[in-house]
């Protein structure tokens, strides 16, 4: 059986040398965005239309007066349809008509440091705001963007926000010069090498194509024997560079980071590498934070002969990584037969060849201190809130995967 992935990935980021260039936002969404935006639509915009009945003609002499009646008779059975639309009508929605989409008010509390990306949209960044807890919803901040005049134009980098500003408070703030953090890059955990060397070009003033090179030979930073790419061993946190830094410098810097987090958590140097793809592997398949230790446990489970035959790991986060995509966690069959992809769990036991992602402490920790248990399974049934049921015999598995599927069927935004 797979072991279904805990939740969908992030947008890709495609390398770009325009580290600075400015980004307008952008009407329409990408078609990804669009069909989530088409589906939340059709919910919650629902169209409404009082049946109106004409009314009998008047004489000739009353021409006036019953031109008036017929109007107030249309308005009072409009008022009436539309009431009786409303009504039928969830009250959330109700009141979402009435009061607008959800949003906070004020200037926020404690800081945040947001990152806006090359060539993102304007739903690219109010997605980003919503994670982060920046802003309250989707809609808020969106319909301030498109209000804006003249439009919006934003510069790659990381910026200083709070969480849970009102949706026009975080638009001055992305749009004030004062608040961008210059030579400063925020890096998720879990985020590809490819990926991480871009944002740190859109944060600072090392070009992309220095930091290639710097991380095109691996030797000058101490990485385990094993390594021919930086994957795993840069540590995913916000980074403010100093002025002057190249591409070496800025790699060493992140390098070192993970090297402190692996001595953090007990890790010897002789067992770095096995930790950080055991690490990057629970990074990408993992939902909530208290997941993450079980996840560890059913991927050594599975690792134990006495307990899983095959010694199949069956992760499709492996497969995806060796297809060359490292934005998404899902794959299809022929991806998961192809037996030369030396990522593909499927096909060949044991860890994966190398990391598929650069995990964080948690992670770490959680490869090195796996819960106790039996599991063999898990799967996450609840993409909205990342609940995920852990499972030790086939049958518990099954009737998981039919909760997922029975959840997927009541959120078709999700397929």
């Amino acid at each position: 059986m797979t072991i279904p992935p805990a939740g969908p990935a992030g947008p890709p980021l495609e390398p770009s040398d325009a580290a600075n260039s400015e980004s307008p936002v952008d009407p329409e969404p990408s078609n990804s965005r669009r069909s989530l935006r088409e589906s939340r639509d059709k919910g919650t915009r629902s169209s409404r239309r009082a049946l109106l009945d004409a009314a009998p003609p008047r004489e000739k002499k009353s021409r006036r007066g019953a031109w008036g009646c017929l109007i107030v008779s249309l308005v009072l059975l409009g008022l009436a349809g539309g009431a009786a639309a409303l009504l039928q009508e969830p009250i959330g929605t109700v009141l979402g008509m009435v009061q607008g989409p959800a949003d906070y008010d004020g200037t926020g509390g404690a800081e945040v440091v947001v990152m806006i990306h090359d060539g993102d949209t304007g739903q690219d960044i109010a997605n980003s705001l919503v994670a982060q807890d920046v802003v309250k919803s989707y809609d808020a901040f969106y319909q301030v963007l498109r209000d804006e005049s003249p439009e919006a134009v934003f510069q790659p980098g990381a910026y200083r926000l709070a969480e849970q500003m009102s949706a026009r408070a975080a638009l001055d703030a992305l749009l004030d010069a004062d608040n961008k953090l210059e030579q400063t890059v925020v890096i998720p955990e879990g985020t590809a090498t490819v990926a991480i060397l871009q944002l740190i070009s859109e944060g600072t003033s090392v070009p992309l194509v220095d930091l290639e090179a710097a991380a095109a030979d691996v030797m000058p930073y101490g990485l385990p024997a094993e390594a021919t790419t930086l994957e795993g061993f840069l540590f995913p946190a916000t980074y403010t560079f100093p002025e002057g830094t190249t591409g070496s410098d800025a790699i060493r810097m992140l390098v070192d980071r993970q090297f402190e987090a692996l001595d953090s958590a007990g890790v010897a140097p002789a067992d770095r590498w096995k930790t950080i793809v055991l690490a990057a592997l629970i990074q990408r398949e993992a939902g909530l934070t208290e997941d993450f230790y079980k996840v560890s446990r059913v991927f050594l489970n599975r690792l134990d002969p006495a307990r899983w035959e095959s010694g199949l790991l069956q992760s499709d986060a492996t497969v995806a990584y060796g297809t060359g995509a490292t934005d998404r966690v899902t794959t299809t069959d022929a991806e998961r037969a192809d037996s030369a992809n030396a990522y593909n769990t499927y096909v060949h036991p044991g860890l994966p060849v190398g990391p598929i992602s650069n995990p964080g402490d948690v992670a770490i920790d959680a490869a090195v201190n796996p819960a106790e248990g039996s599991w063999l399974y898990f799967v996450s049934w609840n993409l909205d809130t990342g609940e995920t049921i852990f499972s030790t015999t086939i049958a518990e598995h099954e009737a998981a995967v039919a909760k997922w599927l029975a959840w997927m069927d009541e959120h078709p935004e999700y397929d």
